[in-house]
């Protein structure tokens, strides 16, 4: 299956090869705008919360606060047409088309990188790393540090197809990534991955095919089994967890019995999620809440698309059109619900100790949903290569701090470098 039928998409070769790389531009047919906007003027509304604050939900004149706008000023031509001036591509893995952007650095010796989103999140998550990462010298970095990227969509999301029938799962879709890069001739490269991506790169080192010299996350999977026992049993914190393993404790205890909602829907119940297909609103309430009370990492995208702080947390780099390009995507794609099977599919724990053995990078981001100490990341990720608690960012720290975020990755990966 290929992209959305909103879509006009130029592919050139349309009886190529199932192998060939198909050149791929966007250009949504102004009737499916038409009727987004229509829609999305013409949402009934339920009555307004029972409550004060932001406990039952995404309140009632926040979200028609951004409908106002998206439905009358918001312009999708700007996201198209900034994401036609890349070079984005299709080609077939595994029986499905993949949708992929590729960014050669100007540098010869630059090291090939695949960097994967997460949900609710797509390639416009890293359109802000492009050009500190391929063009290093213009940024602050050195020819040295320069990467050749590729950035794909994850089956189901975006412009890459909508599996039709099961199993696209992590492992599936980390091997697929291994294809993509071989077939763009990249006989060496590193994979960098966050939130559902840190699943895919965590499944790409623990797979660890020969030509994968290492994997950097900002999501890393670091809870001891026993911990992950206790955790869910509801247990108080061990007594002989250190300062920092009793923090991140506190805060996983906190996540999965409060924020985690509509992630234990989306692994059981996805094809229930029809209202996301038919109602704009909808889909971005949906895509907004996250299910944790405007913490992190809800706040910073409400307080982008409010244009206000949010329970003391600030936008941090996002715009409000930032977080509306992303939502508009998930619309004019019809991608809410496919993209929610990948969490049926995922048969692996985003949280529990990874067991990776080849070289790996962390960084962990103070907004992130828990704070991954070192002492639990280093016997998680056996060849840890660099460690690093980054003064600022979230939970989508390419997105929202794209400056610190690519001087991570530069220096997560320099001693693979001086090593090949």
């Amino acid at each position: 299956m290929g992209a959305s039928s909103v879509l006009n998409v130029a592919a050139p070769h349309p009886m190529a090869a199932s192998e060939a790389i198909r050149p791929f531009r966007i250009h949504v047919a102004e009737k499916a705008l038409v009727d987004m906007r229509r829609r999305i003027n013409e949402t009934r509304w339920p009555d307004r919360e029972a409550v004060a604050d932001e406990s039952q939900g995404v309140q009632l004149a926040a979200i028609q606060q951004i409908a106002r706008y998206w439905g009358t000023e918001y312009d999708w031509r700007k996201i198209e047409a900034r994401l036609n001036a890349l070079p984005q591509f299709i080609t077939e893995i595994d029986g499905l088309d993949i949708h992929f952007i590729h960014i050669r650095s100007k540098h010869s010796n630059a090291l090939p990188l695949i960097v994967t989103h997460g949900w609710p999140g797509s390639v416009i998550e890293q359109l802000k790393i492009i050009d500190p990462l391929t063009n290093p010298t213009a940024h602050g970095g050195t020819a040295a540090d320069a990467f050749h990227l590729v950035i794909p969509s994850i089956p189901g999301y975006g412009f890459s197809a909508r599996p039709t029938t099961g199993g696209w799962e992590t492992g599936r879709t980390a091997r697929a990534w291994v294809v993509l890069m071989k077939r763009l001739g990249y006989t060496r490269f590193a994979a960098q991955g966050g939130d559902l991506g840190g699943g895919v790169v965590t499944a790409m080192g623990k797979q660890a095919p020969p030509e994968l010299l290492g994997i950097h996350t900002n999501f890393p999977a670091t809870v001891p089994l026993d911990i992950a026992k206790a955790l869910q049993a509801g247990h108080p914190p061990p007594a002989d967890l250190a300062a920092d393993e009793k923090r991140a404790y506190e805060q996983l205890t906190i996540l999965f019995a409060k924020k985690r909602a509509y992630a234990a829907l989306m692994a059981t119940r996805p094809q229930t999620l029809y209202g996301l297909a038919d109602s704009p609103v909808g889909l971005a309430s949906w895509l907004l809440d996250h299910g944790d009370g405007y913490g992190q990492p809800a706040a910073a995208i409400m307080s982008a698309v409010l244009g206000r702080t949010i329970n003391g947390h600030p936008a941090d780099g996002l715009t409000r059109d930032d977080v509306l390009d992303d939502i508009t995507l998930y619309w004019l794609t019809n991608t809410a619900v496919s993209s929610a099977r990948f969490y049926w599919e995922n048969k692996l724990n985003l949280y529990n100790f990874a067991d990776v053995s080849v070289p790996a990078a962390v960084s962990v981001f103070p907004g992130e949903n828990y704070p991954a100490p070192r002492s639990w990341t280093e016997r998680a990720y056996h060849k840890l290569i660099y460690f690093n608690e980054v003064m600022k960012g979230g939970h989508y720290a390419a997105w929202e701090q794209p400056q610190l975020f690519s001087a991570e990755l530069r220096a997560a990966f320099r001693s693979l470098r001086q090593a090949t």
